[in-house]
């Protein structure tokens, strides 16, 4: 028993962690690979950690120690689907450039859409094509996380919202920004200015 509290001790420091790392830890204590599958179910079911996906966790105490930093959700969303970059409404938000309440971290990846509903909260990832799978940054801190830019985020929500631009014109663009209440007027002039030529290039470049 004394085994099992020391590995759990040591997965509360990890912000996230894979069963292979569980597994090397379990052997540092002298734990069998079967042993620790049984223990991963026992702190499933008191909920001591939590399952991200198939064989990824976060420690219950890591998450309610670090939930209320936006960078920790953001790198979560990171590492759950990889390669991906924040973006669309949820980057928007952490740019104050919208009032809207938002409750699922939006995501562009090249890979396949998919939506991933966990209890540390509710990560969508939209396929994107792998030329416009571009524009984005790493923020560095406690948390390291990739981020749209601005000008990124605004085509990537307007990119899905209107079916890849299906039927729009330039001229149809500022109805659509005044209908999703984007305050692009807050954007600085750079950004607002490559949104614009982005838009453009996608538009007449199809």
């Amino acid at each position: 028993m004394k085994s099992k509290k020391n590995l759990l001790e040591q997965l509360k420091s990890l912000p996230h962690f894979g069963k292979n790392t569980v597994y090397q830890l379990g052997k540092q204590l002298g734990l069998k690979d079967t042993t620790v599958d049984t223990y991963i179910s026992r702190f499933l079911k008191r909920k001591e950690i939590f399952q991200l996906k198939k064989g990824l966790y976060v420690s219950a105490d890591f998450f309610n120690r670090n939930k209320s930093d936006t960078a920790y959700s953001f790198y979560l969303a990171n590492i759950l689907r990889t390669p991906s970059y924040v973006s669309s409404w949820t980057a928007l938000q952490y740019y104050n450039l919208t009032t809207e309440s938002i409750y699922t971290i939006t995501s562009i990846t090249p890979k396949v859409t998919r939506t991933y509903k966990t209890k540390v909260g509710t990560f969508a990832y939209q396929s994107i094509k792998k030329e416009l799978f571009s524009d984005f940054s790493l923020v560095k801190g406690k948390f390291d996380f990739f981020i749209a830019s601005p000008s990124k985020a605004f085509f990537d929500l307007l990119y899905f919202k209107t079916h890849q631009f299906r039927s729009v014109r330039f001229e149809d663009i500022k109805a659509l920004i005044e209908e999703l209440r984007v305050d692009i007027e807050e954007m600085d002039e750079r950004n607002r200015d490559a949104f614009y030529k982005m838009i453009k290039k996608y538009l007449y470049h199809e």
